[in-house]
């Protein structure tokens, strides 16, 4: 029988020991795949991880910081060793810089004042951490009969809807740091796609929405697992599915 036919798929999703990423690795591991719960703290990482298990899911805390060009490297090998192989990679780790996406909080990223330092660790991890992440995986990748990888974008990173002065986008404070990073991230995305097409290697971004996580003081209006669903959706596509895209739970997102 064919090795590729048995052996269970593997997926990595980085910053998943809460909110967002955790919700994706549980409904991955609910499908029956190994889920590696990439964490910067290895303690939190190895919760989550032993809560998967404890369901009866075939779970693993891996430490990762995507700004951490060791901890990358250390974490590819360590699926190389154990696995062989990866399927499915969620780059889903990231950072507001101002410490919540939320009105006041916010202010601090206003491009006419906002702070340089910020701007660089914003897009440090949120940009530069995906390519780090994505290259050192993408051998394990290319071992993968489907192998899938989906960027955690933001419905903010939209430039139709952030250009629309009578948008939603336009009631809220200008930012020079997390839209402008997740905007960045959605255009690499493409460009991944666009190398990466004839490898059978798809490559989309996914907008969660407004989700209730510590990232905003848990005023979202979705739950985790609601806002996950579009990037587990993206995670599992089929051969034909899309490339490049950008999608939110309704479909493809402007621009």
């Amino acid at each position: 029988m064919n090795e590729h036919t048995t052996r269970p798929k593997v997926a990595l999703v980085t910053g998943a020991n809460k909110g967002i990423g955790r919700a994706a690795a549980e409904q991955l591991a609910g499908l029956g795949m190994t889920v590696l719960l990439g964490a910067r703290d290895p303690g939190r990482g190895e919760t989550a991880a032993a809560t998967l298990r404890d369901a009866g899911h075939g779970a693993h805390a891996i430490t990762v910081d995507v700004t951490d060009p060791a901890t990358v490297q250390a974490a590819a090998q360590a699926v190389e060793e154990r696995f062989g192989h990866l399927d499915v990679l969620i780059n889903n780790a990231g950072i507001t810089g101002s410490g919540q996406v939320a009105p006041a909080d916010a202010l601090d990223q206003v491009p006419s004042s906002v702070d340089l330092d910020m701007v660089r660790r914003v897009f440090e991890t949120n940009v530069f951490g995906v390519i780090a992440v994505t290259n050192a995986m993408l051998p394990l990748l290319r071992r993968s009969r489907a192998p899938r990888i989906v960027n955690v974008s933001s419905g903010i990173a939209s430039l139709t809807a952030a250009g629309d002065p009578a948008g939603p986008l336009a009631a809220l404070p200008a930012s020079a740091a997390y839209a402008p990073s997740k905007s960045a991230l959605t255009a690499l995305t493409v460009q991944y796609a666009n190398e990466l097409r004839q490898e059978g290697i798809l490559v989309n971004a996914g907008d969660p929405g407004y989700v209730d996580t510590d990232s905003n003081n848990h005023d979202g209006y979705l739950t985790p697992a609601q806002g996950s669903a579009v990037l587990v959706r993206l995670a599992t596509l089929g051969p034909d599915g899309p490339t490049g895209g950008f999608f939110d739970e309704n479909g493809p997102v402007p621009w």
